[in-house]
């Protein structure tokens, strides 16, 4: 009617047409008589702004509270100050009327209903209204029902006590948490089966009336751009009538998603406690691969066994927070585990960094379980070398020049030491002790001990080529350094050794005192090596000459020492072949007592080549041999004693 009079006044219709116009029945009145005529139809409306609100929505059914339970509803369900309703001529004749609101948790899916809206008025009065999917079961079982909401009394004081949604006289009871709302389990729904086209039922087209006949019928839209698209648990993008439907399909199968926010609260944090406790623990005995492993199965079997109990048993575990959780602990236990074993290494470095060679100490920093730091006893080759003539060379340099000559000699013994995996001891004015098989397993520690002695040799030829060319710059008499180097292997203590101020990582044991013996007597026989019976039986291939069977100052017992002219290419040589033939008759036949035919094999012995670096230690024997010619001992057993270290 008012619309038509709009017409007139424009001159754009006739009074005629303006009268029939107005007879015209109002659609909105047409559509409500519809809904009285059906009886069983419910409207609904949704949230707004508190300023657009135009009136309270229609309430067809008050929804029942207990009086104790009142206050604790209105202040524990959502609360909304605006919303947004019908028309009261639509509204009128529906037999009930409920919210299609839907709100999505913080990452925009929707997970819970809310069966149950309060509206606050401009006047702070509160009102408690019902959903969409609720007054739509309470029509379809009688709609002069109402709906009763009470409180479930539990004994558990540590829990809120949930709530209990009756829907008049069916037997449908909704357990509603403590906030007046309810986990959705959602299926797919089928477009087929589930959904049926207006437009079909309007013409009844494939019988479509018969199929919604007796049916509670939700009439949605789908189109994107009537922006009714929202998100669910488990699919993205689909006409928000579908949460509804869900609702209502879930309470009249019965089936409701269970998770106390008690019990289930605490299973989760039981799970990342117990989780976590391995993680941590582990951390201190395995690697970060372990913990990869260990926090894929953690986190994997959470996510199998949360889904079982979703699907098979309606129980609803936060797979996410737990297995993040427990992923925050792997990555801290794994920091701290890369923290710890980066401070052990930095420890390894500063202890043994100065000692052992770059390529060991990466060995001993990759796996430091290898390192023992305590006290152990194990089998140590010991090697002790120094500067022959040491005192006269010190007194003939300057302190400074003296000091670059030290350091030119032990750069290169200590080179050697370290490229055959043998650790320094300490350093002792002009000498050095280092020994093999500690920090770190050496099978071969008698051998690479060897190797390094005829080593050292060799290295100390650049050193004394320099003092050479230096020498002759300077006009004065050329140096040259040489070593005395004593090798022994056996039993020996081996750890931290000091005080708690200052300690180092050191070795004791009757084998370090010989192998210092043995130094000290390659000055008497005149030799560079001396080694122990117990390191030449680990190297029974190389080129060994028997020295001696002496009793060494400080022990009882005598002990059989040897030099050692070359490795396995040597000992095959011809040369030596001949030459250690001799010497062995030499050997034997003075330890047997006949020195006369022993100083005749002596001089066999000495005419070889491959003697001649030994001549010195021939002559000693030639003297020591004539001295028994001339005085024959009283008792011989062919151990000589020796009087100096």
């Amino acid at each position: 009617s008012r619309f038509a009079k709009g017409l007139v006044k424009k001159g754009l219709i006739d009074a005629e047409t303006q009268a029939k116009l107005s007879a015209l029945p109002d659609n909105d009145e047409i559509l409500s008589q519809a809904f009285k005529k059906a009886g069983n139809v419910v409207t609904g409306f949704t949230y707004a702004k508190k300023e657009e609100t135009r009136g309270y929505p229609a309430s067809k059914k008050d929804v029942r509270v207990a009086q104790k339970d009142v206050l604790e509803v209105i202040n524990g369900f959502k609360v909304y100050e605006g919303l947004s309703i019908n028309n009261k001529i639509i509204t009128a004749n529906s037999a009930g009327n409920g919210a299609f609101i839907a709100r999505a948790d913080y990452d925009g899916r929707i997970r819970l209903y809310t069966p149950l809206i309060i509206y606050e008025d401009p006047e702070g009065v509160r009102f408690i209204y019902p959903s969409l999917g609720i007054e739509s079961l309470r029509v379809a079982n009688n709609k002069r029902d109402s709906l009763k909401l009470k409180k479930l009394q539990t004994k558990n004081k540590f829990k809120k006590d949930p709530f209990i949604l009756a829907v008049g006289t069916s037997k449908l009871r909704l357990p509603l948490r403590e906030e007046g709302k309810l986990y959705l389990k959602y299926r797919n729904l089928d477009r087929d089966k589930d959904y049926i086209s207006a437009k079909n039922v309007i013409q009844n087209k494939d019988g479509a009336r018969t199929k919604i006949n007796n049916k509670i019928v939700l009439v949605g839209t789908s189109a994107e751009g009537l922006r009714d698209i929202r998100n669910t648990a488990i699919r993205a993008f689909v006409p928000g009538v579908e949460v509804h439907f869900n609702f209502i399909e879930q309470v009249l199968q019965n089936k409701y998603l269970f998770r106390d926010e008690f019990e289930s609260v605490a299973v989760e944090r039981y799970t990342i406690f117990i989780c976590g406790l391995i993680l941590i623990v582990s951390s201190l005995f395995y690697g970060v691969l372990v913990l990869v492993m260990a926090v894929s199965v953690f986190i994997s079997a959470i996510c199998v066994g949360c889904f079982y109990l979703y699907t098979d048993h309606d129980l609803l575990f936060d797979p996410v927070n737990t297995s993040l959780s427990i992923f925050v602990i792997f990555v801290v236990a794994a920091l701290v585990n890369y923290l710890r074993s980066e401070i052990s290494a930095r420890e390894i470095r500063g202890a043994f960094g100065l000692y052992i060679s770059p390529e060991f100490m990466e060995e001993l920093t990759d796996d430091p379980d290898k390192l023992t730091l305590g006290g152990e006893m194990r089998d140590l080759t010991v090697m002790f070398t120094d500067i022959r003539n040491f005192t006269t060379i010190s007194e003939s340099m300057s302190p400074e020049a003296l000091i670059n000559t030290m350091n030119d000699f032990l750069t290169p013994m200590s080179d050697v030491v370290m490229n055959t995996r043998g650790t320094i001891d300490k350093y002792m004015g002009d000498a050095m002790m280092a020994f093999w098989n500690a920090p770190l397993d050496d099978v071969d520690h008698a051998k690479h001990a060897i190797d390094a002695a005829l080593t050292m040799k060799a290295a100390l030829e650049p050193v004394n080529d320099a003092l050479r060319a230096q020498a002759v710059k300077d006009g004065v008499e050329p140096l040259r350094l040489a070593a005395g180097i004593g090798v022994n292997t056996g039993p020996c203590a081996v750890g931290n050794m000091g005080s708690k101020q200052r300690f180092a990582y050191s070795a004791l044991g009757d084998a370090v005192n010989l192998a210092s013996r043995f130094e000290g007597q390659t000055k008497s026989y005149g030799l560079e090596l001396l080694v122990g019976a117990d390191t030449v039986k680990y190297v029974p291939d190389y080129a060994v000459m028997d020295i001696d069977l002496i009793q060494v100052k400080g022990k009882t017992q005598p002990v059989q020492i040897y030099t050692i002219l070359g490795n396995e290419t040597v000992a095959k040589a011809h040369d030596f072949q001949a030459f250690i033939k001799d010497h062995d008759q030499f050997i034997n036949a003075y330890r047997a007592g006949d020195f006369k035919d022993a100083k005749a094999c002596l001089d066999d012995a000495r005419a070889h080549d491959i003697a001649t670096p030994y001549h010195a230690y021939y002559d000693m024997m030639a003297d020591r041999i004539d001295m028994y010619i001339k005085t024959p001992p009283a008792t011989w057993d062919g151990v000589f004693i020796a009087t100096s270290k």
